[in-house]
């Protein structure tokens, strides 16, 4: 009876911990979408709502279908774009929560659930508006699926499977990651290999296919722009040594002492695996395939980019078997499912924090200070507010000098004036050209419809990376006919500094790179970059 007591009490003290920092983490994130600025990248997810079409040049259509549905019901604006995202993000835990439910019990849910909201990569999920979101929360859809699937073999099971892979397909190229997980566990293991016998099985493998039909449509639409940029362009291809501090990058994502439990777990859930199968087996795989198959591409892939999150899914049924796996340990083990719960959720705290300080004047600013400004998040509202002024007193074409300040402008103003974007090597980086080419919003397309009319040019001047800056600029003065400085944004002393000139659009090419002294814009980045120091 006396052990009994102890279950029931433990059961709910996580029930009430899930339930209240659900909760808790909820009307945070929700504050949070509500007031912190676009991120560049988002900010262009919201340019393709408004240019719906099976797929894009960087991803495939479901991000900006999902900023369109959440507009047209909310209206134009930060909360009106992130709901839907909110909304998928908050259901990630309750997923978790299900999976370890199934696979163990009651007490392992709640756990895994409450591990699930203090992770931090997984517990902030849906803040912005990005395709991690409901790419994360299908994938962990689709492994729920996968165990009700193998265990019953319900059609309702496999339809649920294809459809939560078909989602991903949707969603993201990295779509590939979760089919080659689910692919090795039917091949490797005993349990997996009898399901190529089942008719639910090809019954998801087809229903998962129908996620790749715009996927498809938009590379043949585009001539492969998006496999491209996602395959070539963006990845080096070779080894670079860099990317061995991967293992370090992922322990302070996750918090340095639960990543080190999950890397037990999944060592502990292969070698129970081997012996005892299932759902040992289903963890083991999914999460190692993760893991380990997205270290390996990382020391060739795209050394460019944020990658912390590449790997998330792969710990989300680690959760749920950590509990069970410390359960069966001597009390001070049990301890370290305690300590580490309590720094992932200082971890978590600490990155809500951030994104609450990035969200106003004075955080940023006190953030700048410590050497941890958040450059990506703050100056939309200046530069939109300094364009609208400046269109009134300068009509003429509205031009940004990378796609991201094109974005940031154009989300700012609800795109009621057309913004063009000059080639700058970012479109390119980003894999955004082709896309600003096909929407006609490029410089050829610029000078195609306006050569000779007036332009008003922002051009943010800390875009690029220091060594890259000053060929740029340089060659500005080629792209804008008869400059005319008119205002600069020196924004949290200089940290980011967007200006503004008044011109001509140019009908002239080749666009050739001016001397310092003859460029009126490489000039004046110089001087306030001198005067900064």
């Amino acid at each position: 009876m006396r052990d009994e007591g102890s279950v029931a009490v433990s059961l709910a003290r996580w029930r009430a911990v899930f339930i209240a920092g659900f909760l808790a983490l909820l009307l945070i994130k929700l504050m949070l979408a509500a007031t912190l600025s676009p991120f560049g990248d988002e900010a262009f997810y919201w340019q393709e709502s408004r240019h719906l079409a099976w797929g894009y040049s960087d991803l495939p259509p479901l991000t900006a279908w999902l900023i369109r549905c959440g507009e047209a019901v909310a209206g134009h604006g930060l909360l009106g774009m992130r709901w839907p995202f909110l909304l998928i993000g908050s259901a990630l835990p309750w997923l978790v929560r299900g999976f370890a439910r199934y696979v163990f019990d009651e007490r392992a849910g709640w756990q895994a659930g409450a591990l699930c909201l203090a992770l931090p990569l997984a517990g902030s999920l849906g803040v912005m508006a990005l395709p991690d979101v409901p790419l994360t929360v299908a994938i962990m859809l689709a492994v729920l699926a996968l165990a009700h699937a193998m265990d019953s073999d319900r059609w309702r099971d496999w339809l649920l499977l294809g459809v939560a892979l078909a989602v991903c397909w949707l969603t993201h190229y990295r779509a590939a990651m979760p089919m080659l997980a689910g692919l090795l566990l039917c091949a490797v293991t005993p349990r997996g290999r009898r399901q190529w016998r089942r008719g639910g099985f090809w019954l998801a493998l087809g229903v998962a296919a129908l996620g790749l039909v715009p996927l498809l449509v938009s590379n043949w639409q585009q001539h492969g722009a998006g496999v491209a940029f996602q395959v070539v362009e963006r990845n080096p291809w070779r080894f670079h040594a860099d990317a061995l501090v991967q293992p370090l990058e992922q322990a302070i994502a996750c918090t340095p002492l639960l990543y080190l439990l999950l890397l037990w777990a999944a060592w502990q859930s292969w070698r129970r695996s081997r012996q005892v199968g299932a759902p040992w087996d289903l963890i083991a795989v999914v999460s190692l395939s993760f893991i380990a198959l997205y270290f390996v591409l990382g020391l060739f892939a795209d050394d460019l980019r944020f990658r912390a999150h590449w790997p998330l899914p792969g710990y989300l049924p680690l959760l749920a078997a950590l509990p069970v796996l410390l359960r069966e340990r001597s009390g001070w083990r049990r301890g370290w499912l305690a300590a580490a719960f309590a720094m992932a959720v200082l971890g978590q705290l600490g990155g809500l924090l951030y994104l609450g300080m990035a969200a106003h004047e004075e955080g940023a600013r006190a953030l700048a200070g410590l050497k941890a400004f958040p450059a990506r998040f703050v100056g939309w509202r200046e530069s939109g507010d300094a364009a609208r002024a400046l269109m009134a007193s300068h009509p003429g074409v509205l031009v940004a000098d990378n796609f991201m300040l094109a974005a940031e402008i154009d989300f700012q103003l609800d795109g009621v004036v057309p913004v063009y974007a000059l080639d700058n090597p970012l479109n390119v980086k980003h894999g955004r050209a082709p896309q600003l080419a096909l929407w006609q919003r490029d410089e050829a397309a610029l000078r195609r419809a306006h050569a000779g009319e007036p332009m008003l040019l922002a051009v943010d001047e800390k875009a690029l990376l220091v060594r890259e800056r000053p060929d740029w600029l340089r060659t500005l003065c080629g792209r804008i006919a008869q400059p005319q400085s008119l205002r600069r944004l020196d924004l949290f002393d200089g940290r980011r500094r967007i200006a503004f000139y008044a011109g001509r659009v140019p009908a002239d090419l080749p666009i050739v790179a001016h001397s310092d002294d003859a460029c009126l814009l490489w000039q004046q980045a110089h001087a306030a970059e001198s005067d900064e120091r």
